[in-house]
């Protein structure tokens, strides 16, 4: 029940899956089948499949590291936003393409946890829209040695407050991969 008026459509949003922000990533091949997975089912169900792609100092847009992975394939179709902030709405053209196909639900899968992904499912849910993280298709590297937590604990502790949130009119919630709803009903 987003807050966006005549948005009553969802969307899958794929952020970040790219070859250097992911080459370190806790269980990276396991979390790259189920983003496959779910952008496969988005795909057979008509759902537009929105992909975020980060750029910075470190991550030059149009290199290697800043490629897809090479398990995953964008449609030709299928929107291409370019980031450089944690939040994908933050200067950015998210915002007009999630309204250009009445889209007021947001199904989010990527990486990384506890930087994009974060950023994002608030930045979302701030604007109004519903939110769904997929719990076992976002992952992060190991940040210990700057004091995070490990992964599987900084994924798992994502997951758990995730499925606690809520704001007046909108809703979020934490599925896994094979639980993945898209419609609109949340």
């Amino acid at each position: 029940m987003t807050t966006l008026s005549n948005r009553p459509n969802t969307a899958l949003l794929v952020i970040d899956v790219q070859k250097g922000v992911v080459a370190n990533a806790h269980e990276r091949d396991a979390v790259v089948e189920n983003i496959a997975s779910v952008v496969d089912r988005a795909r057979q169900e008509d759902v537009p499949v929105v992909w975020v792609q980060h750029h910075d100092e470190g991550l030059e847009r149009d290199s290697d590291d800043w490629q897809l992975v090479p398990e995953l394939h964008r449609g030709n179709d299928e929107p291409l936003v370019h980031k450089s902030y944690g939040d994908s709405f933050e200067a950015t053209t998210l915002e007009a393409e999630l309204a250009a196909r009445n889209v007021g639900r947001l199904v989010i899968v990527g990486a990384q946890t506890d930087a994009c992904i974060r950023s994002t499912l608030h930045g979302a849910i701030v604007r109004g829209y519903d939110t769904v993280l997929v719990s076992d298709a976002h992952t992060t590297e190991d940040g210990t040695q700057w004091g995070a937590p490990p992964p599987a604990q900084v994924i798992a502790h994502t997951n758990m407050y995730w499925s606690g949130q809520s704001a007046p009119g909108r809703t979020a919630d934490t599925v896994t991969s094979r639980e993945v709803d898209f419609s609109s009903a949340s």
